[in-house]
């Protein structure tokens, strides 16, 4: 009996372990909002400690993770650009806060905000594409 129980406990623990891990499991696309950063935080380090240039080709998101490479569509206009997930921003309500040099690219500095599709790359195809766009 004894050792009924310890099974019954045991798998009860591996599957709170595994919801556990779902519930943190990181994104691979998602559609969402983008806008971009202030000029305030130029030359302060981000997240994973690079120095933010705003003439760069990186992102803020919490939904995918550090160091990812992403194809950022912009929805509305059909253009794209590549980026690398470089820090962590402090708003939910939006996907992923841009660079001026990919909001320009993507053609939606004016308005400040665009409905965004983001989809994670390879990190060899996202580097490639990344120093192709500067």
């Amino acid at each position: 009996m004894p050792t009924q129980k310890r099974i019954i406990a045991t798998l009860l623990l591996m599957l709170c372990c595994i919801g556990t891990q779902a519930r943190f499991r990181h994104k691979h696309k998602a559609r969402g909002i983008a806008s971009y950063y202030s000029n305030k935080y130029e030359g302060k380090k981000t997240a994973n400690g690079d120095v933010f240039t705003n003439r760069g080709y990186t992102a803020a998101s919490n939904k995918f993770r550090l160091g990812a490479y992403a194809r950022v569509t912009n929805r509305s206009n059909g253009s794209h650009v590549y980026v690398r997930i470089n820090d962590r921003m402090g708003n939910d309500k939006r996907l992923i806060d841009l660079t001026v040099a990919a909001t320009e690219k993507l053609g939606f500095k004016q308005q400040g905000t665009t409905r965004v599709k983001v989809k994670v790359v390879k990190a060899r195809k996202g580097k490639r594409h990344i120093r192709r766009q500067g």
